[in-house]
């Protein structure tokens, strides 16, 4: 592994250089995209309020209605394509479509790094519950080395799964002529992007790469030795995306029709799909029912804390409030506990995947240590303006 250069996140991902954080939910303006008022209040805040008084859900749902009679095969084959995992909110959109709104889906998955059991349980149960599924696995050589490239140069050892997690969905929909790919939540409008987003239903392939993607494509990677056959399997590129033109195929997300409340749709999808929350939970938080399904999830959220002070408790605690399931004080509380707890489970098997040693990747992790936000003390970092130093602060 060549020599680690220190990474500007300021820069990268233009982050203010002064963090200052929400006055209803405990998400910092270090979050990407996210957007703070005049009265110190997050976008993600004001989309929760929008989404309780201002929006017509019987007319939301009448236009799903619509959008389903249109798309809906006459005689049983599949017209809708679900990415999913097996996870509580895929599992509930494909069942809503299917035993609601009477759709035919066909459930495509990009496998995860590495498979928990309750991961592949979940799985399962879903597909018994009466689901058709594809499950796509990529190459293990290719994915380990995207992998280990994308948390030296992303800070983000997660950015292969979402390359795939996107392109697939598409690529059955291409292959099998359907004209309907459903998502769940928008996240940009859901956890901090700009309000002229809230009224959309779908995202130009555009727009998700410069969200998702941090504008990085599969083929910055062939430097790796990574051939273009093998990346061309993570990314839509021009012929696909002509494809998609063509046959007129079109990306909704289910938040957009039905208010996105991730504890319902954990229930609905227990009641309805079988599915099993963790029996413990996850590390770096206190919730046991998301993201359940790869043993490199941890790893995803350290690193965000890493980068931006905003790990994996802060982010559940933050949508609890929005969804008036718990206070502020309480949020608080919860991200001091629990907020960049290292995922230690599975730390050596991400060590074997990567094919890196433990000081490489404590080489990494201090690389992406944006010193705006942390600092030394008696040998340990610490976060220069942690959240429950800021709950009573006057700014």
């Amino acid at each position: 592994m060549r020599e680690m250069i220190k990474k500007n996140t300021i820069e990268k991902y233009g982050l203010p250089a002064k963090v200052r954080f929400c006055k209803k939910c405990v998400v910092s303006n270090q979050r990407p995209r996210i957007l703070f008022d005049d009265f110190g209040v997050c976008s993600a805040c004001r989309f929760a309020e929008y989404k309780q008084s201002s929006i017509n859900w019987k007319k939301r749902e009448e236009e799903l209605q619509r959008l389903c009679d249109f798309h809906r095969s006459k005689n049983g084959s599949y017209d809708v394509v679900v990415p999913g995992s097996g996870g509580k909110d895929s599992n509930y959109v494909a069942h809503m479509l299917k035993n609601k709104y009477g759709m035919n889906p066909i459930s495509v998955t990009w496998a995860p790094h590495i498979y928990t059991d309750i991961g592949r349980k979940n799985l399962s149960a879903f597909i018994d519950s009466g689901f058709d599924n594809i499950l796509i696995t990529p190459s293990g050589v290719t994915h380990k080395l995207l992998t280990k490239a994308a948390f030296i140069e992303m800070g983000d050892p997660f950015q292969p799964f979402i390359f795939g997690q996107y392109s697939a969905p598409f690529r059955v929909a291409i292959q099998n002529q359907i004209k309907l790919v459903f998502y769940g939540e928008d996240g940009e409008v859901e956890y901090g992007g700009a309000m002229k987003h809230a009224d959309r239903a779908s995202l130009s392939y555009e727009d998700f790469v410069a969200n998702r993607f941090s504008s990085v494509f599969p083929e910055s990677f062939k430097k790796y030795g990574i051939s273009d056959i093998e990346l061309q399997k993570y990314g839509l590129f021009e012929a696909d995306l002509k494809k998609i033109k063509d046959l007129g195929i079109q990306q909704h997300f289910f938040s957009y029709y039905h208010k996105w409340v991730p504890q319902d749709n954990f229930y609905y999808s227990v009641e309805h799909t079988g599915f099993e929350p963790n029996p413990i939970r996850n590390e770096g938080t206190f919730s046991k029912y998301a993201s359940l399904d790869d043993k490199l999830d941890g790893f995803h959220f350290y690193l965000a804390y890493i980068k931006f002070g905003h790990g994996r408790c802060l982010s559940d605690a933050a949508h609890e409030i929005r969804d008036g399931h718990i206070t502020r004080e309480e949020a608080v509380m919860l991200v001091k506990k629990f907020d960049g707890e290292f995922p230690q489970k599975y730390f050596s098997e991400f060590l074997e995947y990567c094919d890196i040693t433990e000081e490489q990747f404590h080489e990494v992790i201090e690389s992406w240590r944006s010193e705006h936000l942390w600092i030394k003390k008696d040998g340990d970092w610490r976060l220069r303006n942690p959240v429950w130093e800021d709950v009573n602060r006057d700014d």
